[in-house]
């Protein structure tokens, strides 16, 4: 959480509480996030005018509102190279996509959310991919998110649960007493399934990563199309994520 006390240029503070605006939705125009934010439509117009310029936001030239723009790229990318399970993790993550053949990401936790760091495509891969880097999901819906959420402190699990569980398809799980059986589950079997429940048509088989004190430090993921994730091929992706997750673990 963040402490304002600490905060000392309020102005900074502001211009990034409108480009946070954007992980959680987007595109958006100046008088969305002047009524989310409480703040004159003026100032969050001059702000976004900046953020274009230095190709941190772009604007659609129809409806005029604003997206992220390119500039965002380089500073997800740099994210990554910080964190020292990045450069562990790659060439493990390489060698699951040439067993599986499918797409394998790597998250970490943050609050209720997971934060991508990086992903690894299969290299004859004909159809077109959405790419999650940098992006953030809530952790009850995704199988990263709910392999990692399984093995925190009760007390940070109850307090997520406090939260709304929105539906982002209608295979969410959003009943709060379902979900903590599914946690349950996952903890006996040591890894987690999206049914779909973050993107329609999309499954994924989501393994934690823990650090040499038993704490989840991050969580793998393989994902692919519905129709190619069947239920008697889980198992076999489940062995292959487990095994490399677990040569990841070593070296923490």
């Amino acid at each position: 959480m963040i402490d304002s006390s600490e905060v000392k240029v309020k102005s900074l503070q502001k211009a990034l509480e409108i480009l946070n605006c954007f992980a959680e939705k987007q595109p958006l125009g100046v008088t969305e996030i002047s009524e989310k934010l409480g703040l004159y439509k003026s100032n969050v117009h001059n702000i976004l005018t900046t953020y274009k310029a230095m190709e941190y936001l772009e604007q659609d030239e129809e409806t005029g509102k604003y997206y992220l723009g390119s500039s965002i790229f380089p500073l997800c990318r740099a994210l990554g190279d910080s964190f020292s399970i990045t450069k562990i993790a790659i060439p493990y993550m390489q060698e699951i996509v040439k067993k599986v053949d499918e797409i394998v990401y790597l998250a970490i936790p943050h609050e209720d959310e997971v934060i991508y760091l990086e992903a690894i495509y299969p290299s004859e891969s004909i159809h077109p991919v959405r790419s999650l880097l940098g992006e953030r999901a809530k952790m009850y819906c995704t199988s990263v998110g709910k392999s990692m959420m399984a093995y925190l402190p009760e007390d940070e699990v109850e307090r997520y649960l406090s939260k709304e569980l929105i539906a982002l398809t209608d295979y969410t799980i959003t009943d709060k007493a379902l979900l903590k059986e599914e946690l349950a589950e996952i903890r006996r079997n040591g890894y987690a399934f999206d049914n779909m429940e973050f993107e329609f048509g999309i499954k994924c088989v989501g393994v934690p990563i823990f650090n040499r004190h038993g704490v989840v430090e991050a969580g793998i993921s393989v994902s692919g199309p519905s129709l190619r994730i069947e239920e008697k091929r889980k198992s076999g992706l489940t062995d292959v994520v487990k095994k490399y997750a677990a040569e990841i673990e070593k070296r923490l």
